[in-house]
């Protein structure tokens, strides 16, 4: 390392260059991202010190993390935050970072929800969409992962964003196998990568994120089909379920929903114009 003792201007031009030099996607972002990080600072600080020598201690965090981030670990795990549905959530090597495709599944599931509804939600992970839903909505939930590590995330994510003890359970379950009642609402994000696809993902998802939940068995749909069959007695009537699906699964996913006698099967498409979420209605 060169240096150390850098102006704020200084590092952020530093970090941008180290990261893009070894192939990160959005070097600049993220190099500012782990630089407010390290010096806890913002954008308006920023631009009013930008010139002034960086704290030595921030200096050598912000050094390590930059390190780090240039070894493909993801910004969000050495952040430990996520932004999701606006609103910021802890997260580690335990869960899956959430996402922006999947908040297409929390759109369409708050376009079905009505005060009052029991809500189920399958691979929790961090907890994310349940939590979004809990938080949007007079609403209940059950949360279920079969990682203990998930559930503990998921409970700090409860915390952080003030859902009440009696609006959320937690399980400790594989998909629905310690999972009693019925619910009007399943919501799900569960493997859906086809297990020989997984090693061509980028080095940030298979080298640091839980393989547990991205490996969809063979085809990616094992986990999405056994949930559509198994949801049909944990459905009350008239109730929904909803399932995150990989893009090339939406043909799959229509055509099991109607085979299992789901009615107003749907596929939703992402920002991106891709299939990301088969809906269909237990009646």
């Amino acid at each position: 390392m060169e240096e150390i003792n850098r102006s704020f201007y200084s590092w952020l031009h530093y970090g941008t260059e180290l990261l893009a030099a070894k192939g990160i996607r959005e070097p600049e972002s993220d190099a500012w991202i782990l630089l407010a990080y390290a010096a806890n600072i913002d954008r308006t600080y920023y631009s009013l010190h930008s010139r002034e020598s960086m704290d030595l201690r921030d200096s050598h965090l912000y050094y390590d993390l930059l390190v780090k981030r240039a070894a493909r670990i993801p910004v969000q795990y050495l952040t430990h935050e996520a932004w999701f549905y606006g609103n910021c959530f802890y997260v580690n090597p335990s869960v899956l970072i959430p996402r922006q495709d999947t908040e297409t599944l929390v759109e369409r599931a708050e376009l079905l929800i009505s005060p009052g509804m029991h809500i189920l939600d399958l691979c929790t992970g961090s907890g994310c969409i349940l939590l979004t839903l809990l938080k949007n909505h007079s609403v209940t939930g059950v949360g279920t992962d079969i990682s203990e590590e998930a559930l503990e995330i998921a409970g700090e994510n409860q915390r952080r964003l003030h859902i009440r003890n009696s609006q959320v359970s937690w399980i400790q379950s594989d998909l629905f196998d310690d999972v009693g009642g019925t619910f009007d609402l399943i919501t799900a994000n569960p493997p859906y990568i086809a297990e020989d696809e997984i090693k061509t993902l980028d080095p940030e998802v298979k080298d640091h994120e839980p393989v547990l939940a991205l490996d969809g068995s063979i085809d990616g749909l094992h986990y999405e089909y056994r949930i559509a069959e198994l949801a049909r007695m944990h459905l009350k009537e008239g109730g929904w379920l909803l399932e995150e699906i990989g893009w090339d699964q939406g043909d799959a996913m229509r055509n099991k929903l109607n085979e299992l006698g789901y009615r107003e099967v749907e596929i939703i498409r992402d920002l991106g114009g891709k299939d990301r979420v088969a809906v269909g209605r237990m009646v």
